[in-house]
């Protein structure tokens, strides 16, 4: 039987709660996936639409360099991405005795660098993907408007490549949402992280998943809502028109 009880006791710790402290005071469960899913997110986003730009350029070494990162990252589970640069690179002295290994040495910087380096290969190839299917309408009215190719990348294609971008965005939004739990297996307390912790605290294996399982459920739904509101907004123009 499920047990009532433990869910009502635990379910503070998935929302940021410790033993005697109210919820949101720490920055587990809950405040870590959004922390981890946040920073992931903005940080891919800013290195997709340059990379994007680079894919859908006419020079091979630049447009294949992107094409082979993305086919990288697209290719390979997060999972051995994030055990590759968290455990990985650890062995190799010349990374132990530069700089980069007081932030190498941290499990939240590597799993922020691996969830961004991740989703900006996927989010890469969407945008690039809707620039390349930019109405040739839009292209032609800012080259009569004698915009140079720069400024009509800035102000039309882009814009325009980022609001059709939105539908297939969201579900690498979701997607990544989910992935944040994979976390837990560099010792952080993410979601899947707090309902591990209880686990191995009391040996109950059902109840704190299904805790998790809700939350994720929940956090999507609230995605899924927002996407819609923001698709209603800046796609209404691609909607059918009733007659």
């Amino acid at each position: 039987m499920i047990d009532f009880r433990l869910i009502l006791d635990k379910l503070p710790a998935f929302l940021g709660g410790a033993d005697g402290q109210p919820v949101l005071s720490t920055s587990d469960g809950i405040v870590m996936t959004l922390e981890l899913l946040g920073a992931s997110l903005l940080l891919g986003m800013l290195l997709a639409v340059p990379l994007a730009l680079g894919r859908v350029s006419k020079n091979r070494l630049l447009s294949g360099s992107v094409w082979l990162y993305t086919y990288i990252f697209r290719g390979t589970p997060l999972l051995v991405q994030l055990f590759i640069i968290y455990y990985g690179l650890s062995q190799f002295d010349a990374v132990r005795d530069s700089w980069l290994w007081q932030y190498l040495q941290d499990a939240w910087f590597c799993a922020i660098l691996a969830f961004t380096l991740n989703t900006a290969a996927y989010t890469t190839e969407i945008i690039a993907g809707q620039i390349r299917t930019t109405h040739w309408g839009e292209i032609e009215a800012a080259r009569a408007m004698g915009m140079s190719k720069w400024l009509m990348m800035r102000r039309i294609v882009i814009p325009s490549a980022l609001r059709r971008a939105l539908p297939a965005y969201s579900n690498e939004v979701i997607m990544m949402m989910q992935s944040t739990a994979v976390a837990g297996l560099v010792t952080l307390a993410d979601i899947t992280g707090v309902a591990r912790r209880i686990y191995s605290d009391t040996y109950m294996a059902f109840e704190p998943f299904l805790i998790a399982g809700a939350i994720y459920l929940l956090l999507t739904f609230v995605f899924v809502w927002l996407f819609k509101q923001a698709e209603q907004r800046w796609l209404a123009y691609l909607a059918p028109r009733k007659h």
